[in-house]
């Protein structure tokens, strides 16, 4: 168990999501960034898609109540476990009564704190995950709050590791150099109404970089750019959309869709952000520029592939590196 020791309305129990909802209106949820969830998940002998803490709010405080394993991944903060210092993307042992704090990213938007047998809350439609706009699941529908106490779940117990242990993605650095750099790159596939925008949309879409508003929460980002006109007027019916899609509303300013997006919408779609990409807009924060790089459904298809194997290889070796203590 662990008490959390600061108020933060942002800062939720998510795990991988809610999906095979969408059809009766329940958005997906989930952490917005689920590598650094499966990754932290890894690093404490969880499955992937357990439920963790998005920590959107900092600083982050908690105090352990029992000796727990933890991770933290995501943002590139400053973590110290009492008054020692950890490495990003870390895992290590906590003792009773040591109190855990993460402070401000130096890069990136969002941290994930991880525990051995993942946060222990009733599942609603199959997920642990916060649905914040139908106020259900996680810890009570909310955000957390000083003086919660999460149980987790039981787990088996691992030899135990004073110095810790860390696990960084093969994708990690690029990002942390373009969060650096103020500009990150998505890959993107066209969407059904691609053909219905101007060639000078379809070329600004591309060649242009798109700043993140403070119009930007768990349901999606509001861009602001160069505008993406239609070669006419276009009425939809609302028809079913998901995270990725990017929408360009009249004002011709896009809107990408996140991990709780509406599940449907009428608004034009000039692209959809492939799905191994949508961590890396997780961790954007306000006034980061986002840059879109078309690709194809079979590059989609095999960067997800590709992404998984990495987990896979990743949790194997963790495997064996428990064993041997």
């Amino acid at each position: 168990m662990i008490d959390i020791l600061s108020t933060g309305a942002p800062n939720l129990v998510q795990d991988a999501g809610r999906r095979g909802h969408l059809g009766f209106g329940v958005s997906r949820s989930g952490a917005m960034d689920t590598l650094a969830l499966a990754v932290g998940n890894s690093l404490v002998g969880n499955e992937p898609d357990q439920a963790a803490i998005e920590i959107s709010l900092f600083p982050f405080r908690v105090r352990f109540v029992s000796d727990l394993d933890f991770a933290v991944t995501g943002a590139d903060c400053l973590v110290r476990l009492d008054e020692t210092a950890m490495a990003p993307w870390w895992g290590r042992t906590a003792r009773t009564g040591q109190t855990l704090v993460i402070e401000r990213p130096k890069r990136g938007a969002r941290a994930y704190l991880c525990l051995a047998g993942g946060v222990d809350v009733e599942p609603v439609m199959g997920s642990r995950s916060t649905d914040l706009k139908g106020a259900f699941g996680g810890f009570e529908g909310r955000g957390l709050k000083r003086g919660d106490a999460l149980k987790v779940r039981s787990s088996v117990r691992r030899p135990t590791r004073e110095s810790g242990l860390g696990a960084v993605p093969q994708s990690l650095p690029s990002l942390w150099q373009e969060l650096s750099s103020g500009v990150v790159s998505v890959r993107a596939v066209p969407a059904a109404e691609y053909h219905n925008f101007t060639d000078e949309a379809k070329e600004a879409f591309t060649s242009s970089e798109y700043e993140v508003t403070p119009e930007a929460n768990r349901v999606g980002y509001r861009l602001s750019g160069a505008a993406l006109p239609l070669t006419s007027p276009l009425e939809l019916l609302s028809h079913g959309i998901v995270p990725g899609t990017v929408q360009v509303p009249p004002s011709g300013q896009p809107i990408i869709q996140l991990a709780e997006a509406n599940t449907c919408g009428g608004y034009p779609k000039i692209a959809t952000v492939v799905e191994s990409d949508l961590w890396k807009l997780g961790q954007a924060p306000v006034g980061c520029r986002i840059r879109f790089v078309l690709t194809d459904v079979e590059e989609a298809v095999n960067s997800l592939r590709d992404q998984a194997s990495e987990i896979t290889r990743l949790r194997q070796t963790l495997a064996l590196m428990s064993q041997r203590g």
